[in-house]
């Protein structure tokens, strides 16, 4: 499947402002590992497969553990996540799925007591930068950087 846009190239100013509001994000005091998993997850659930390759990648650079990437799409039955976490992804899963009702009560409440205030803004914004890039990315074809495949599997 062939790109169809790199927007770097037809809209710069645009694609500037979205990297520097990314420097924001991952400058914020929001644990790295948090914002990785709620980036992954959400990128999971748009198809993403850019911002999937890119996360799960940079997750494990930053000392992700290769089991808890491999059961985030059901983070629910598995016991490897913190309360916190529990709640970030619930929340992103939420405001990514959008319903009419947007969030519940229950969610945001969720997140809120496992948050401070600045990280609770974090992640507002982190969820919906990450929902921007899939966006970007699922439309316009981005494809992540060639792998090499296993030599039992080429």
């Amino acid at each position: 499947m062939k790109q169809r846009m790199n927007l770097p190239d037809v809209a710069p100013d645009a694609y500037r402002a979205f990297l520097a509001a990314e420097k924001v994000l991952r400058e914020s005091g929001l644990d790295p590992l948090v914002r990785h998993l709620v980036k992954l997850r959400v990128s999971q659930i748009n198809g993403c497969l850019y911002c999937v390759d890119m996360h799960a990648h940079e997750a494990l650079d930053d000392g992700e553990t290769p089991d808890r990437l491999y059961q985030l799409p059901a983070w629910r039955e598995s016991d490897l996540y913190t309360e916190a976490e529990r709640a970030a992804l619930a929340y992103a899963e939420s405001a990514t799925r959008l319903g009419e009702d947007g969030v519940p009560d229950e969610i945001w409440d969720r997140m809120t007591a496992h948050f401070p205030v600045a990280d609770q803004g974090t992640l507002v914004a982190l969820v919906a930068m990450i929902n921007l890039w899939n966006r970007v990315c699922v439309p316009t074809r981005v494809r992540p950087p060639a792998r090499p495949v296993p030599e039992a599997r080429a």
